[in-house]
């Protein structure tokens, strides 16, 4: 009898190849036994190194999964123009925003134990957002203001879809760049030691920039997100992260503090000298008030919406998952009704150019479809320092490609990897 059972498990895994995926470390593949062509896929090569060729960027990191099987993963360039190292694909690069995906993520960890609800106001669980006002009249000399009463509390859902009415400090409108700055709350690259639940109960403090829910502004919303993790879990935010998504999803290099045995592999960081637009070394104060240190500082400041760094192949695998209907490695992180909550219009009819919103990923629509080829339900973001990425569940693949350089002038590169990826399906 378990002689027969053997056999109908072998008899299985022939006939649907697929059907145990979710256990399979992502691995290399032939690209034409998973639906490209090879010819085709080295159409990347020619475009990115066009790039690297004509001095617009210094390196970049490539990787493409489709049916769970990496079909195309490359490095171009160098790292350091200093010392002219290669860039190599295990490079460790500062993923800014791309944190962001994660932290909503643990958020919906909490969700599906019972901790939190979508609709709970933020101020049930960190005081200070408690009667939420909203900017009414600024004084431009000295950055004082007056504020009327919101229409409503901020929830966790307006905290994950950027409909909360906060803003960004550093990037985000100048009224409450000024007002951020006075208050001393950073965009999440910290030049100094602070702890994540201060800056988020001074924020609590402050002023919105519009009542909730009316409106998408990209904001400090996902690092609140952050401190409520800590709040509810409690613990840090890096170690929930790294016990309940990096080490049951083998994301062996993702961290807010890189360790000192890593530090070699962080990458160099670029931006664009002003007279000629070329690459140059990034200096201090390129973006001020922040630093690229962040990583190796030992600030001990867990930004939930910006302070991680990672390799290419570990935000695979984290996207991967998601493809997976929430499990990789033998190791659910979220069962798949949440997946698709995660993944749905979760802004209604709010104007987010031709797509949508879910919690942590910008979603693909008709229309969206229309611009690159990404599928309808294509899920994505990227972070400040030129990192982005994508997934499609229609098509079962993921495609991502890294840099560091800011300003980056040359950004429809992105745009031109994501068509240079489709181009080579079959």
């Amino acid at each position: 009898m378990k002689a027969k059972f053997f056999n109908f498990l072998l008899l299985l895994l022939v006939a649907q190849p697929g059907l145990f995926a979710q256990n399979i470390l992502l691995q290399p593949a032939d690209p034409a036994a998973n639906g490209f062509s090879a010819d085709r896929l080295n159409r990347i090569d020619q475009v990115i190194e066009s790039y690297v060729d004509s001095n617009w960027i210094k390196g970049a990191v490539g990787l493409v999964v489709r049916n769970g099987k990496i079909v195309y993963y490359k490095s171009f360039g160098i790292d350091d123009v200093n010392k002219n190292t290669p860039l190599q694909k295990d490079a460790i690069f500062r993923i800014a925003s791309q944190t962001k995906a994660i932290t909503s993520t643990a958020v919906m960890i909490l969700f599906e134990e019972g901790k939190i609800l979508l609709d709970d106001p933020i101020s049930k669980y960190i005081p200070s957002f408690a009667r939420p006002k909203v900017l009414d009249t600024f004084n431009e000399k000295d950055s004082s203001y007056t504020t009327l009463p919101a229409k409503r509390e901020i929830t966790i859902k307006d905290l994950l879809t950027h409909t909360s009415g906060i803003d960004y400090a550093q990037i985000g409108s100048p009224k409450m760049q000024a007002i951020y700055a006075k208050a001393g709350i950073q965009a999440g690259f910290s030049t100094h030691k602070q702890l994540l639940a201060d800056a988020i109960d001074k924020l609590g403090t402050l002023p919105l920039i519009q009542n909730p829910g009316e409106r998408f502004t990209y904001s400090l919303s996902v690092d609140v997100l952050g401190r409520l993790i800590e709040v509810v879990s409690g613990l840090s935010l890096d170690v929930f992260l790294q016990k309940r998504i990096f080490k049951p999803l083998g994301m062996e290099d993702t961290y807010f503090n890189l360790p000192a045995n890593k530090k070699s592999r962080l990458v160099k960081v670029y931006t664009e000298d002003k007279e000629t637009n070329k690459p140059v070394l990034w200096k201090d104060n390129t973006f001020p008030g922040s630093t690229i240190d962040y990583p190796i500082n030992n600030n001990g400041y867990f930004a939930g919406g910006a302070g991680l760094v990672s390799t290419i192949k570990d935000y695979a695998i984290f996207l991967q998952m998601y493809l997976n209907g929430g499990e990789y490695n033998g190791n659910r992180i979220l069962s798949r009704h949440t997946v698709e909550i995660v993944t749905k219009n979760q802004i209604g009819d709010i104007p987010f150019g031709d797509d949508k919103f879910g919690l942590g990923f910008q979603i693909t629509t008709n229309k969206g479809n229309a611009k690159l080829g990404l599928s309808e339900g294509s899920f994505s973001w990227g972070g400040f320092f030129g990192t982005s990425y994508w997934a499609d569940p229609k098509e079962k693949l993921s495609g991502l490609l890294f840099l560091q350089q800011w300003p980056f002038k040359h950004s429809e590169l992105s745009d031109k990897f994501k068509v240079l990826v489709y181009q080579a399906l079959q």
